[in-house]
Order: structure tokens, then C-alpha cells, then sequence
């Protein structure tokens, strides 16, 4: 499963996805630098200036409240991400996807200031409406007003566009993919939760079906579902993690197609690094090489004592996991009884009673029974908010892959989670990027989107590339997959499964 970088937020509109670190909302600084807007500023002949409000809304309020500048980039900018959808929109006056392409493709090629005089100051486009050709919402509160009142969001969402990776215009089409597929030999691969769904695996941000929304019902006593990840939340009460871990705990030796494909891809000499969100390990199942892997969010496969730092594999705590109980270092349990006989709890310890709501283990001659203050309470190795990185992913990143890669394939992951977000912007631009994923994303650039299930993209790419996808899950050989083009785009396809055969 992909992890989760966004803990510690309160429900509510949504926000653009936390760093890793447990940085405060107000303190941080959004990533994209833009200078400060300000009534004397111009681009083209636009007068920036933020409008004035009669009825505020929380959104409004936090506009008005602002001082500093990067007070004022971070929330523009959580505004364009809170107002940002990766299609165009039915119900207001939007540019059509040609349009936008233009539009996209006209301000690289002539710059911001002509930009803006050949649009909204000769008026052959308002600036609301010139808006969702960068797939930004006007927003509601906007509504009805002047349309220099829009000026502001104009202004970021063109430096947001700007700052984006450039689009290689040569790559387009899905044999440009496996063209691109069959010649190179140093491929960076991002995985996140897509590519373990069809094993049943639940990822963590969709409606209804995502781990985070069933948390939603579970009613944890905690402000989000989110911070069932938390470290400092981990740390005051683990219960609350080992609750729910049971339903995130890689219980099979499977993997998917798309495992098998990235698999494929190594076994032919051509995978640099797989750079996984996810923590369940498969990678592992598939045979993907542990030189070859960079697990960003850690995984199952081992836990760690909190205390004594005494780590042991992951599947030495997953009985005690499944059955949601908060799995104790056994190294520290020894040393305790080798002093003496373990102390019975006391009952009318408040925390103690906060721990045992979430599970029903009642057996007085546990060791969960008795007062071991001492004994650490084991954690797997998945990074939770607050958490750094593994080492091993900047290492990797900066002074290997970085220099070598030739071709960089994103699959399964929307990529809204910092600091692995970032690979993608990172690495050369001009080193050509696919993206396979059910949904598009509109803050990065890719040269080709793929958009399906994983499994159904990746067969048709082996197909068309003449390889052998051998995996008892893959779509049949002779199943047709329907790839189509979107209406206004040169290199976003869709696919889907025709009339699937009765073993698909």
C-alpha cells in the first residue's frame, strides 16, 4: 500500500498533502517561490491586488489575516491546490481541453507579461475563465465580483505552470511508450497503491473504498484518520495504530501484473530503481531485487523496538497484530523477568484503560496483564508522519539514479506525498516520464498518460512490445484492450478491457 504523508490535519476542505515531516501548516512554506503580491504589482498590464470581501468565510478570513509574505505564497498556493482538478469542468465557463493546451503551450513560448497582454488585457478571454485553462476552479467566493478580483490566482497559476516540467513534444502516442520501453536500459519506476488493488489491497485516499475512509467510520477518537500514522500519536497510545494495522498487514505471498511487469523490466536489464510508497512488501513476492528497490515508507518486513532499539522480522509480531494486540519487545521482557517477577497493573491506571478499548484481551496470565514499563513496545518499520526517510532514498536518488536514468515510469500514485513528489520534478527534465494510473494528474508535466487499471495498461504495453507477461492474473492474450484518445489532448490515453472473457 502507499503510505500516508498527510496526518494531523482536520477534516474539512481539502488541503494539498503534508510533508513527511512534521512540519506546522502556518510555518510552512509553500515549494513553488513566487514574489510577494502586493498592490504596486504588475504581470502584463494586471494590477494585482487582493480583493475585498462583505461575507467571509474561513478561506476568506485566512486571506485577510495574512502578513507575511510567505504567509501569502503557502496559502495562494493552497488555494490553486484546493481548487485544482486534473479534468475540465461542466458547470462553469470553462476553456475547452484544446484551448487550454494552447493557452499552456502559448505563455511558455512567449512569457508571462505578453501572455497576459494577448488575453485578459486585450480581452479576448477573462481572467476567471483563462483560469481553468491552467485547471484551476474559480472559486465561489469570487463569485460575481469584478473580474481583476481573480487577478491574484491568475498570477500563481501561471508561476505554478511555469515552474512545471516542459512537456517533450516528440513523445505522444502509446508506441512512443514501448519504443521508449524497449530501448532504454536505465528506467526509474515510482510505485504507489495502485499497482496492489487488484490483490485486494485497499489504497489509502479514495471515496468510500480507501483505508482512510473506513477509518473515517471506525470513530478512533482522533480528529483525522490520518494520524492513526502519527508518530507522536504511536508513541502516547500504539493501541490506537495496532486497532487498525490487522487491516493493512500484507497477508499474501502474491503480487500483480504490475509487480510482474516491473519484475520483467529488471529481469531484462532495463530497471534502474523501483522507488516504492507502498509498505506491504510485495516488491519482495515479485522477485524485484533488494539492490534494485528503495521501500520510501519502509515496510512490514521487519519491526523495531521503540526502546532498545532490538529489531527483529516482521512476521515475529504479526500474531499479535492480527489480533490487535500492541506487540512488546520480547528482548526487553526477558531482561525484566531476569530481575524479578512482573508487577500486576493497576487497574485504575487511566491509560491503561485507554489502551485495552481497543482490544478485548482479557487473559489475566498475559504478559499484556502486567506492569512492564520497561519493555518497548515493538513498531513496524513504516515511516510515520514525523518521521525522516530512510537514508537510503536521498542516497540513492542524488548521487546514483539522478546521472544515470533514461527513462522514468510513475504507476499507481498520484504523487501528492512529499517528499517522494519530489523524484519526478527532481530527476532531468529532459529525460523522457510516462504515468499509468486510473486518474491524470495535473501538477506534473508527464509526456504520456496512460490512464486504467495498472494491470490492463501494462498488458497492452507487453503486447504491443512483443514480451511475455507471465502471470496467472494478467489479462488473456487474446482479451482486446481498448486504448482511445482524449478529446484535446495529443498524449493522454484511455484504456479500457472490451467484452472481457469469461477467465479475465
Amino acid at each position: 500500500m502507499e503510505s500516508k504523508r498527510s496526518a494531523g490535519r482536520p477534516r474539512g476542505r481539502p488541503r494539498r498533502e503534508r510533508d513527511w515531516h512534521a512540519v506546522p501548516e502556518k510555518t510552512r512554506k509553500s515549494k513553488v517561490k513566487v514574489e510577494e503580491v502586493s498592490d504596486d504589482q504588475q504581470v502584463g498590464h494586471i494590477k494585482v491586488k487582493e480583493p475585498t470581501y462583505n461575507h467571509l468565510t474561513e478561506l476568506e478570513e485566512r486571506v485577510n489575516d495574512l502578513g507575511e509574505s510567505w504567509e501569502t505564497e503557502s496559502l495562494f498556493e493552497d488555494i490553486i491546490e484546493d481548487l485544482a482538478e486534473p479534468n475540465f469542468f461542466d458547470d462553469v465557463d470553462a476553456c475547452t481541453p484544446e484551448q487550454a493546451v494552447r493557452y499552456r503551450q502559448q505563455l511558455r513560448a512567449v512569457g508571462p507579461e505578453e501572455f497576459c497582454r494577448l488575453t485578459v488585457d486585450s480581452r479576448t478571454i477573462t481572467a476567471k475563465k483563462l483560469l481553468t485553462a491552467f485547471g484551476i476552479r474559480p472559486p465561489a467566493f469570487l463569485e460575481g465580483m469584478p473580474d481583476e478580483s481573480y487577478f491574484g490566482l491568475l498570477t500563481l497559476a501561471m508561476t505554478r505552470e511555469l515552474a512545471k516540467r516542459a512537456k517533450i513534444v516528440k513523445y505522444n502516442t502509446i508506441d512512443d511508450a514501448v519504443h521508449l520501453l524497449k530501448k532504454s536500459k536505465n528506467i526509474v519506476v515510482l510505485t504507489g497503491a495502485g499497482i496492489s488493488t487488484s490483490l485486494g489491497i485497499p489504497d489509502f485516499r479514495s471515496k468510500e473504498t480507501g483505508l482512510y475512509s473506513q477509518l473515517e467510520k471506525l470513530g478512533l477518537g482522533i480528529n483525522d484518520p490520518q494520524e492513526v500514522f502519527n508518530i507522536d500519536i504511536f508513541r502516547d497510545d500504539p493501541a490506537i495504530f495496532y486497532s487498525v494495522a490487522k487491516d493493512i498487514l500484507p497477508n499474501t505471498k502474491k503480487f500483480s501484473p504490475t509487480h510482474a511487469f516491473i519484475a520483467m523490466l529488471q529481469n531484462k536489464g532495463k530497471l534502474l530503481t523501483n522507488y516504492s510508497q507502498n509498505i506491504d512488501n510485495i516488491e519482495a513476492n515479485a522477485g524485484i531485487l533488494p539492490e534494485k528497490l528503495v521501500q520510501c515508507h519502509g515496510s512490514f518486513a521487519t519491526a523495531t523496538c521503540q526502546r532498545c532499539g532490538h529489531k527483529v522480522q516482521g512476521d515475529a509480531i504479526f500474531a499479535d497484530v492480527k489480533a490487535g494486540k500492541i506487540p512488546r519487545c520480547e528482548k526487553c521482557i526477558a531482561s525484566l523477568r531476569s530481575k524479578g517477577p512482573l508487577k500486576r497493573k493497576r487497574s485504575s491506571n487511566a491509560s491503561s484503560r485507554k489502551s485495552r478499548r481497543y482490544h478485548d484481551d482479557d487473559d489475566d496470565s498475559s504478559d499484556d496483564r502486567y506492569d512492564i514499563p520497561a519493555a518497548g513496545v515493538m513498531k513496524p518499520d513504516i515511516t510515520f508522519f514525523g518521521e525522516a526517510l530512510p537514508d537510503e532514498f536521498t542516497k540513492r536518488l542524488v548521487k546514483h539514479d539522478r546521472d544515470l536514468v533514461d527513462l522514468v515510469v510513475v504507476i499507481g500514485t498520484s504523487l501528492k506525498v512529499a517528499p517522494v513528489s519530489e523524484v519526478v520534478p527532481y530527476l532531468p527534465a529532459h529525460i523522457p516520464q510516462i504515468y499509468i494510473s486510473r486518474t491524470p494528474v495535473s501538477h506534473i508535466n508527464f509526456d504520456i498518460d496512460l490512464l486504467g487499471d495498472c494491470d490492463v495498461v501494462v498488458a497492452e504495453l507487453c503486447r504491443r512490445a512483443g514480451w511475455d507477461l507471465d502471470h496467472e492474473m494478467a489479462v488473456p492474450k487474446e482479451q482486446e484492450i481498448e486504448a482511445t484518445l482524449e478529446p484535446g489532448y495529443t498524449s493522454r490515453h484511455n484504456f479500457k478491457v472490451v467484452d472481457p472473457v469469461a477467465e479475465f
